[in-house]
């Protein structure tokens, strides 16, 4: 008797293995695919499996709960976002959630963009996780360790992958310390003999040259105007920076008064590098304003297809206006 219920017990424990891989092997085709899905954190093996039935996307939840504690995987699901785009098997769903094979979600962040722009971008995203909902630019930045008081060009625009379900203040982190690592780099390579007492004095013109320039084989010799105006004592004269200055109050036409009046941004009125920057500038840009082409130019002017004439002297930039833009300013 004890043998016959052993030889029994043996084949009703083969038949459930046998049950069971053929139940981990074979792929569930009653979801509606494609099928996105979040896992929360803390998200237990047994959770995800009701979860995964209520879907569609398995049978016998114990079931797979079973393969998952037989296999090692119980304590292993991942918090994400995923995508199944074709019927998974179990097995198949149970190694996508343990491995953490999550859905990548991207954002792209423009060369030239405000910080403004960049976090309203960021907060239209429906991949992240939004927790700076709420903060102020001072509270971000101190939430992602940064010892600056002004957020404006300290990030670096990039297209950025991330998980889908991730915190907006992770990819802000990664994108401030990629632009440090790049601003370090290329001061520590910079031209001798450069006028800039701090590399954010180099992101600040960096900014400038970002917002100038139309071509962007011509960075590095409208830094150099720009430059030499700061060596001489000349005011750098850029719109760019009467723009910034004049927030929500630029209606995209500026004017004579504009930049006639006074505030911290506007160059036409103060010598100098403004206080901060007023975009964030490409890697080119930075590049440009530590790698300046050798030049005596002064001035310059829009003359089409995005591109300038470049003059040394105001009588060649007077001519060059009339030329290619009455009443152009550069």
């Amino acid at each position: 008797m004890l043998r016959r219920l052993i030889a029994i017990l043996s084949l009703f424990v083969l038949a459930g293995l046998g049950w069971l891989g053929w139940y981990a092997s074979t792929p569930v085709t009653q979801a509606q695919l494609p099928a996105e899905f979040s896992i929360a954190s803390g998200t237990h093996l047994r959770g995800a499996a009701q979860q995964f039935e209520a879907m569609g996307l398995i049978s016998h939840p114990t079931a797979f709960v079973l393969l998952g504690r037989l296999l090692g995987q119980a304590g292993k699901v991942k918090a994400g976002s995923y995508m199944v785009g074709k019927p998974l098997s179990p097995y198949q769903l149970l190694n996508k959630v343990t491995l953490g094979e999550t859905l990548l979600a991207k954002v792209t962040v423009i060369e030239g963009w405000s910080f403004a722009q960049m976090r309203a971008a960021i907060d239209a995203d429906p991949h992240l996780r939004h927790d700076s909902a709420g903060m102020s630019d001072a509270d971000l930045l101190k939430a992602i360790g940064a010892i600056e008081a002004y957020p404006e060009g300290l990030f670096f625009p990039d297209t950025y992958f991330f998980d889908a379900g991730a915190s907006d203040l992770d990819l802000y982190r990664r994108a401030y310390h990629t632009l440090a690592g790049k601003l370090a780099t290329a001061w520590q390579g910079r031209l001798a003999g450069l006028p800039y007492a701090s590399p954010y004095q180099a992101l600040i013109m960096a900014s400038i040259v970002e917002k100038e320039t139309g071509a962007p084989d011509e960075r590095p010799l409208i830094a150099s105007v720009f430059l030499n105006r700061l060596r001489i004592g000349m005011r750098l004269q850029t719109d760019p920076t009467v723009i910034y200055g004049l927030g929500e109050r630029y209606d995209g036409n500026l004017r004579k008064v504009d930049l006639l009046t006074d505030t911290p941004y506007n160059s036409y009125t103060r010598a100098g590098l403004p206080p901060t920057p007023i975009a964030l500038p490409s890697e080119a840009a930075i590049d440009a304003v530590l790698h300046p082409d050798s030049s005596r130019a002064l001035y310059f002017v829009a003359k089409g297809g995005g591109r300038h004439q470049f003059s040394n002297t105001l009588d060649e930039h007077n001519r060059a206006v009339d030329r290619y833009q009455r009443g152009g300013r550069g």
